[in-house]
């Protein structure tokens, strides 16, 4: 396979124009990594390389690539209908869609807002919060407190919440009235754990001092991944997000779960408010949402928060929030799609069944060149290096680059490797994963 078969042949080999997410643009142009194909558990290149998913593309084809289900009802639809307003109109399968996400959500998180991406759903949710609070008369309330090391996307609201230094320092104050509680990873007290650490429910107390240094009364929400993954993979401690539910119903402030990663199977649930027995008010998702097939996300929020938009509101539109694409009918059917394949091939419970395989294979890397903790929940993995002295991120970017080298995807953020197969993963498919990042380990200084 070569360059003619791509569909735009006219400059094949200029990589210019296209400035590249979260990429270093320079060294990648120098020496691209291009994919042509995906089929199931497997990127193509287009050199012809097989390459195996071990990152469901970017934490998103939870159901592999390529499944024909979801893009026969894209093309069913595009034919049909390939547009509909969302603004005082709208389409049946959005209206499907959000009802069956509702049954599958936990509890009465049972009314579902449409959003395009895990960044819009954050934005979405914080902005919901806020008006919460509006319309019951408490417009004090508006501080919003994320976590540090949290990720909730890249809009203005989200990177205020966030806690990735990388990601906030570009960009000034970002949105006044923000705050932040400590993180929970801690190497020293849980280092190599299985599953969620035994200590460190403590950590969410660090939410009570922030509610004595602005009063509760100024507080609106708070954001948490349930497990953060793009910081590297940080499982919550035993009673932690239980604890910080606790808080917030005492204080009236609304907890918010940022489900992008964690949400359609991950876990070996459909959700971690499932998995871990802990409702939030409020849960954003994107990513498994559809398969990443057609860009879409959804913010769930429980009915006293609906419901309060509702009542207060006398006439005319409730909620001034919107995108021009939120339920687009191609993303919808595909979500639609999405939910049958996780249905009929019980995609959720083989994650259950395939945790515990997962991590015997993770933890054959214990006493690995460099590694100095090992964390796992569900399909999930991190694997954290290291860092070369002098020059941090390097060891795991040379990592990455030898796996993929070798045939495997795998995703790195600073020094830690994180790992997250779609849910169709096989055995030996786990074994190769592992085997082909301990020989890489090996290998790199």
């Amino acid at each position: 396979m070569d360059n003619d078969s791509f569909n735009y042949p006219d400059r094949p080999n200029d990589l210019s124009s296209y400035w590249m997410p979260f990429t270093a643009n320079q060294a990648y142009k120098q020496a691209p990594r291009l994919m042509l194909e995906a089929k199931d558990m497997h990127y193509t290149t287009v050199d012809g390389r097989k390459i195996l998913d071990g990152t469901a593309g970017l934490w998103c084809c939870n159901a592999g690539h390529g499944r024909g289900k979801i893009a026969e009802a894209i093309k069913k639809q595009v034919d049909r209908m390939d547009f509909a307003p969302s603004f005082q109109l709208g389409h049946p399968a959005a209206f499907e869609f959000a009802n069956r996400l509702a049954d599958l959500m936990p509890g009465d998180l049972d009314h579902v807002f449409f959003t395009n991406s895990g960044s819009e759903s954050a934005d979405t949710a914080l902005k919901i919060a806020l008006g919460y609070h509006y319309v019951r008369g408490k417009g004090s309330k508006t501080r919003l407190i994320g976590r540090e090391r949290g990720y909730h996307g890249t809009n203005f609201g989200g990177t205020s919440v966030g806690g990735i230094v990388k990601n906030r320092m570009f960009y000034g104050s970002l949105l006044a009235g923000t705050d932040h509680i400590r993180h929970t990873h801690d190497i020293e007290h849980n280092a190599f754990t299985k599953g969620q650490p035994e200590w460190g429910a403590h950590l969410a107390d660090d939410l009570e001092r922030l509610v004595q240094l602005h009063d509760a009364s100024t507080i609106a929400a708070v954001i948490v991944e349930p497990v953060a993954g793009s910081t590297g993979v940080l499982i919550p401690p035993k009673g932690y997000l239980k604890r910080l539910r606790e808080i917030c119903d005492k204080h009236d402030i609304l907890l918010i779960f940022d489900e992008v990663i964690t949400g359609f199977g991950r876990l070996g649930a459909s959700f971690a408010t499932e998995y871990f027995g802990v409702e939030p008010d409020i849960a954003t998702t994107a990513k498994g949402l559809t398969n990443a097939v057609v860009p879409m996300g959804a913010v769930f929020c429980k009915k006293k928060i609906y419901d309060a938009y509702m009542e207060n509101t006398k006439s005319g539109i409730e909620l001034f929030h919107g995108y021009t694409y939120s339920g687009h009918p191609l993303a919808a059917v595909a979500g639609l799609a999405t939910l049958d394949v996780y249905k009929e091939e019980g995609l959720f419970e083989r994650a259950a069944e395939l945790s515990d395989y997962w991590e015997d294979a993770l933890w054959s890397l214990k006493g690995g060149h460099h590694v100095i903790d090992l964390r796992n929940l569900g399909l999930i993995a991190g694997i954290e290096l290291e860092p070369r002295p002098g020059a941090p991120t390097a060891r795991a970017m040379e990592t990455f680059q030898k796996c993929f080298d070798d045939g495997v995807l795998i995703r790195v953020t600073g020094d830690i490797i994180a790992l997250s197969p779609p849910l169709i993963v096989q055995k030996n498919q786990i074994d190769q994963m592992f085997d082909t990042i301990g020989n890489a380990l090996k290998a790199v200084d």
